[in-house]
């Protein structure tokens, strides 16, 4: 059974940074693409970044690009997200998730093409 879980959520001050894990388990965790997602309260959940299998292929949103940055370990299992001078706009849940293509060359910005889902982490920016 595929497990995701996310942490490091906490509440920052604004041009402040974090950074989120996410583990995942009961997969060949180096064989799929992994993104970060976002929902805020009232919107619909976006796509913040993403991954390819190797690491070799990322993708960041507009609105995150130059101020975030993703990476994965294969060897532990776990993917960051670490996110630089914060703004209020970035509050909301993060997820993580695991996609379901085995070994793309890039990784998928949609979110259909995500299948394990974790519960998510609440990241509140401060003004």
């Amino acid at each position: 059974q595929v497990q995701v879980v996310e942490s490091g959520g906490v509440l920052v001050q604004a041009g402040g940074s974090l950074t989120l894990s996410c583990t995942a388990s009961g997969l060949k965790f180096d064989d799929y693409a992994m993104g970060w997602f976002r929902q805020a309260p009232g919107k619909e959940r976006e796509g913040v970044s993403c991954i390819n299998w190797s690491g070799g292929e990322t993708y960041y949103a507009d609105s995150v690009k130059g101020r975030f940055t993703i990476s994965r370990d294969n060897a532990k299992n776990i993917l960051y997200l670490q996110m630089n001078i914060l703004v209020p706009e970035d509050t909301a849940m993060y997820y993580c998730a695991i996609g379901w293509i085995q070994r793309g060359v890039v990784c998928p910005k949609d979110r259909s093409s995500y299948n394990s889902w974790g519960q998510g982490t609440q990241v509140t920016v401060s003004s």
